[in-house]
């Protein structure tokens, strides 16, 4: 047993700083491409693709060591109430469900090597470049999922295996002896969602595992199809800009930028009725224009002004409640990741939707702040936000610094200097730059377990994305798109477009609730995108009212998984913070309301700006 945990803590750092050194090599390869095409005139014409092939392994890689951390999100709301011996045998189950799609990844993606070897893409880069690093990803997957169900009772881990394979087994045997009596594929499909959701499997996982059924039941595609759509579904230079915003969020943290920042706030605001509750909304504007990453806002806000509540008397669910409603506001604020998936998954200008979440945010965040001012109180001496070490030169500094990230990712990008996500390297370059020069905190040490906890949290966003990815693609060769958006243009045109943004606002709540944030929007925004530009809404429009939906449902008790990252960071139970959050949800669905029936708020600044 002490060589087999041996073996795995080897296994785990490995993949860990595998990760990390291929995002920074990844940022090399970025950064050399846009100041060769500026300054040289010499561009990189193997760049993209070999930027794609990093994004490909560090998604995975990061995807594995966040499987051995544990730190995979699912729905845990109906197993945490049952009894501790049930809950048991439910979560050997799901391990042992984990290490069946595991292996599948791992087994297809061999198989799918094997089939491109000898092949290059346009650049003449060998294909195997894009495939090996995911196969060694899913081997380590796997080896960290068997690990987990050795955690467990034998008993229960067989008698999972037993159920697996008998259900297998029946069916099977019934597509043998009476095939035409089988429930429709999409029916089978959904109710293996919805058992695995329901019991806790991670929502990468369930994605991937219905995907899977498709697959294995259906009888139509080959196995490596899944291996292929996994992959295909991040092979996008535009998705780069998630891990370097992720990155930029995590080293304002680590650089000490944010703790001064925050204390610069609580200065200017904090002695205010409601100061403290005022001060976490604005840094949560500051931040998520900043670094796009929202658990790294989250974390860097609720870190520092969670314990300032408890200090100044307030009740730390309310303060974890106005954190998570503050996270749903900036949603629409660049550079949101999920703008950025939007517009990759949509086919929307990334540009265009950075403007249009503007005015929207604006209302949210004066409606969050109208609030706190009326129902809040004044906060008490004793609670110091920050170390108690800065000085206001360093943190008017720090604020100056943080503007200055703001401008280099809104001027670069607007004066087409670079991309976004070339953007998005320059800005993880500003980050260390400043950590290192100003404020002199960020050392070799502190960078790399930065970079090492970025890939991690980029893989667990961008397996979600490959996995909801290829969901995606075999709901629309089921033509369940189609089916529902005839429906939904059939009720819209009896009642007019207003039914139709309303359903949409309902299904993104309801559908966000259940699912990751990015996999709610890969899903529906590809879905309901083309109807909403039939019945004559404004792409730009829609983008941000899916955002938004989706947001409320991701932070809407009891299922968000927003709203359960929220109080882990803040230490507090999800009851506490259940009838709190209620109020502010209410605040934000009435703001949407507006969004939705007042088209401008969302067009104008995009229209003035020429998208």
């Amino acid at each position: 047993m002490a060589a087999w945990r041996s073996l795995l803590y080897w296994v785990r750092t490995g993949v860990e700083m595998l990760a990390a050194l291929l995002l920074a090599a990844d940022l090399l390869v970025v950064g050399a491409s846009v100041l060769g095409r500026h300054f040289l005139d010499a561009p990189l014409v193997w760049s993209d693709d070999v930027a794609r092939a990093l994004l490909l392994a560090v998604t995975f890689l990061g995807a594995a060591a966040a499987l051995a951390r544990g730190e995979n999100a699912g729905v845990t709301f109906f197993v945490d109430r049952l009894p501790a011996r049930q809950r048991e045998k439910i979560d050997a189950a799901v391990a042992v469900v984990i290490v069946i799609v595991s292996a599948a990844l791992c087994w297809n993606t061999m198989l799918l090597l094997q089939d491109t070897s000898g092949q290059t893409v346009g650049s003449g880069i060998p294909q195997e470049i894009f495939f090996a690093p995911l196969c060694i990803a899913a081997a380590s997957m796997t080896l960290f999922a068997v690990d987990s169900v050795l955690g467990f009772r034998r008993r229960d881990v067989i008698a999972a295996v037993v159920l697996i394979t008998v259900v297998a087994a029946a069916w099977l045997i019934w597509a043998a002896w009476a095939p035409d009596s089988q429930p429709d594929l999409t029916v089978v499909m959904a109710v293996v969602f919805i058992i695995a959701l329901a019991a806790g499997v991670p929502i990468a996982f369930v994605l991937a595992q219905s995907t899977l059924v498709f697959v294995w039941a259906g009888d139509i595609l080959p196995g490596e199809f899944f291996a292929q759509q996994m992959a295909r579904g991040i092979d996008n230079f535009v998705l780069l800009a998630v891990p370097f915003f992720i990155l930029v969020g995590y080293l304002m943290e680590a650089n000490g930028m944010s703790v001064r920042l925050i204390s610069l706030l609580q200065r200017g605001a904090g002695r205010l009725r409601g100061g403290l509750d005022v001060v976490m909304v604005l840094s949560m504007v500051i931040f998520s224009g900043i670094s796009g990453s929202k658990m790294a806002d989250i974390a860097a806000v609720g870190s520092v002004l969670v314990p300032a509540a408890r200090k100044s008397g307030q009740k730390p669910g309310e303060a974890v409640a106005l954190l998570a409603a503050s996270a749903v506001m900036a949603e629409t604020i660049p550079p949101c990741v999920n703008l950025i998936i939007l517009g990759f998954v949509a086919n929307l200008s990334i540009g265009g939707l950075f403007m249009a979440g503007l005015l929207p945010s604006a209302l949210m965040a004066a409606a969050l702040i109208i609030a706190s001012v009326i129902a809040g109180r004044r906060t008490a001496a004793n609670a110091i936000v920050g170390t108690g070490d800065e000085t206001l030169s360093g943190m008017v500094v720090s604020g100056v610094a943080a503007f200055g990230l703001i401008a280099l990712i809104f001027g670069g990008y607007r004066s087409g200097f670079a991309t976004a996500t070339e953007i998005s390297a320059f800005a993880v370059a500003y980050a260390i730059i400043v950590g290192a020069i100003l404020f002199r905190e960020m050392t070799w040490r502190n960078a790399g377990a930065v970079f090492r906890l970025a890939a991690v949290r980029s893989g667990m966003v961008l397996f979600i994305v490959a996995a909801a990815q290829s969901l995606a693609y075999v709901l629309t060769l089921q033509q369940i798109p189609h089916a529902i958006a005839e429906l939904l243009v059939s009720l819209s045109s009896a009642h007019g477009s207003w039914v139709f943004l309303v359903l949409s606002i309902l299904i993104l709540i309801v559908m966000g609730s259940m699912l990751e944030g990015a996999a709610a929007l890969i899903i529906f925004g590809p879905l309901l995108m083309p109807v909403a530009r039939q019945l004559g809404v404004d792409p730009l429009h829609y983008g941000v009212i899916l955002v938004v939906g989706m947001g409320i449902g991701l932070f809407a008790p009891p299922l968000g998984l927003g709203l359960y990252g929220a109080c882990l960071i803040g230490g507090v139970k999800l009851e506490e913070t259940v009838w709190p959050i209620m109020k502010y949800l209410g605040i934000l669905l009435a703001c949407l309301l507006a969004i939705a029936f007042v088209p401008q708020l969302s067009t104008a600044l995009p229209r003035a700006m020429g998208y």
